[in-house]
């Protein structure tokens, strides 16, 4: 078959292939010799990853690995087309049997005994067990089986599957895959399981027979540098040096976040596919921007989880600037962490990057977004020097918050985060003018940090623009807030704080009073307080931070 040569391009859709993709060692992220001795004992176990991660990469890449080894004959099924069957076992298993005969002619050359037969005679409860018996029993190596997609799978389909296995198990190897790997988004414990007779069961109670449960890492700094470089190599394009600090920031790692900025950046943006330009921080900026408006695939299959009341239970208090009210169950937690939205640093729960941080919320306030920017066209909050205007925008959003705030917030079912939500929505209109917002977010810290970015004059060429930086500290007082005067003073440190970290030039604490029985002419004010520590300026005097309440 003739194929024709291509430039290498960065890979935003499905398993790598090194012909035509910039790619890293497949099993650098695998601990292959955890697997091999998972496989040796004979285990069944789980590997899983978020989506997009590369893990079908990976996992192909193993099958080749253990088929060279030639100790195990191995074989990789990929589950998906099943899902559509949902309660419907004969119709799932079919499909299933299909696609294992498939892989097995195409990555060991051999068949499956009997299979006619078998698909024919043996019942939708039955046919895997027997068509992987028929197989081991004569293919005179011990299979190792890896089975993609399994999460994918829905009701009494997915239950018959774990429970045939688990039947397997005890045959294994002359009867039975000596080692099954099942692959999917999340771990067996996060399965919610809804059977036709309406049961619903757990995946670790018809799969109590799993041995270990791993997970993909995702993409080191040196990995993202190694990838980004292979460009650089091809094509001559340079990646500047500040570039990989803000990649690590806005990804930190996530191997398809990686490639998608990438790809923006050297294919989609005019300046960057211009080869001879250097890829900068502006263009990283742009590109970042574009993927969240774009709404891609990978972005909306995470939001479509906010949807979810456990999702919500674990995300709500980042949103509101917090903490848990109510502590969420141990495995809402590790669900999070495993679809990618959360990881652990320092000790504390965060959203996992930057990225992220900017999707969630957005697309918790999009509909809101949509009313509220169609409302005008005019740019009424840039100055005539081109520089935003963020007293003026805060004085209207002052006005528009007593105004509407009691039918907004209705809207939204993150109702603890409400102000915050609304005030980012609120706010979006930068982003649509060209600004950027950066947003902070986690546990404890009792705030919502906004830096928002915003480059003039608009209408210069990209760098001949001057940037302005400006700090937004969110604080809520509620009932339940333990020492409310300490509100104000601990939010001025903080909101100077992370102006300094952040070399913004205005600051901005907002504070939401929710408590009962205040009427809105207390709630609505406007001043300037002064820090006390001379650390915040270079010349001393503490910093001057423009306090509203709402």
């Amino acid at each position: 078959m003739y194929v024709p040569k291509i430039d290498k391009f960065f890979n935003i859709a499905g398993p790598a292939q090194p012909d035509i993709h910039y790619t890293l060692d497949p099993l650098r992220r695998i601990n292959y010799d955890e697997i091999s001795l998972l496989m040796n004992q004979r285990s069944y176990f789980i590997l899983h990853a978020p989506r997009q991660t590369g893990k079908t990469t990976s996992l192909l890449a193993m099958v080749n690995k253990i088929n060279e080894e030639g100790v195990y004959h191995c074989a990789y099924v990929n589950v998906e087309t099943a899902q559509t069957a949902r309660n419907d076992v004969t119709t799932g298993m079919k499909t299933i049997l299909s696609r294992l005969e498939s892989s097995i002619k195409r990555s060991l050359n051999l068949s499956i005994p009997d299979i006619e037969s078998i698909r024919a005679n043996a019942g939708g409860n039955s046919m895997l067990i027997e068509a992987l018996e028929s197989f081991c029993s004569a293919c005179g190596k011990p299979l190792v089986l890896f089975i993609d997609e399994i999460d994918a799978l829905v009701g009494d389909t997915l239950v018959s599957v774990l429970r045939q296995l688990r039947d397997a198990y005890a045959n294994r190897p002359q009867f039975a895959p000596i080692s099954v790997i099942l692959c999917g988004v999340r771990d067996i414990r996060d399965y919610r399981i809804h059977r036709s007779d309406g049961e619903i069961i757990t995946g670790g109670s018809c799969f109590n027979i799993k041995a270990a449960s791993l997970r993909l890492g995702d993409f080191s700094q040196d990995d993202i540098r190694e990838l980004y470089l292979q460009h650089t190599e091809t094509t001559g394009q340079v990646f500047e040096e500040n570039v990989y600090p803000k990649v690590w920031d806005l990804t930190r790692g996530q191997p398809w976040l990686v490639n998608a900025l990438a790809d923006q950046a050297t294919a989609k943006i005019p300046e960057g596919r211009d080869r001879n330009n250097p890829i900068t921080l502006d263009i990283i900026d742009e590109a970042a921007e574009r993927l969240i408006i774009s709404r891609a695939t990978h972005l909306d299959q995470l939001a479509d989880k906010l949807r979810e009341k456990r999702v919500e239970n674990v995300l709500e208090a980042f949103f509101a600037g917090g903490n848990w009210t109510d502590k969420p169950a141990p495995d809402d937690v590790e669900y999070l962490i495993d679809l990618g939205l959360l990881r652990k640093e320092s000790g504390n729960y965060v959203i996992s990057n930057g990225i992220y941080r900017e999707v969630l919320p957005r697309e918790l306030t999009w509909v809101t977004e949509i009313n509220m920017t169609s409302r005008t066209t005019q740019p009424w909050y840039v100055a005539p020097d081109g520089k935003l205007d963020m007293k003026k925008l805060l004085r209207e959003f002052q006005q528009f918050f007593r105004e509407n705030s009691e039918s907004w917030l209705e809207r939204f079912d993150y109702k603890e985060a409400g102000f915050q939500l609304l005030l980012q929505a609120f706010l979006q209109r930068i982003v649509n003018g060209g600004g950027l917002i950066e947003r902070e977010y986690a546990l404890g810290l009792g705030r919502v940090d906004l830096l928002v970015r915003w480059r003039y004059p608009q209408n210069a060429a990209r760098g001949t623009q001057k940037e302005q930086r400006i700090v937004l500290e969110l604080k809520t007082i509620r009932e339940r807030t333990p020492a409310p005067a300490r509100i104000l003073p601990e939010g001025l440190e903080q909101a100077a704080r992370y102006a300094d970290r952040s070399g913004a030039e205005e600051v901005h604490l907002i504070v939401c009073e929710e408590r009962p029985g205040y009427k809105w002419d207390d709630k609505i004010y406007e001043r300037v307080e002064l820090t006390e520590h001379t650390k915040h300026t270079e010349h001393g005097g503490g910093r001057e931070i423009n306090v509203w309440g709402v």
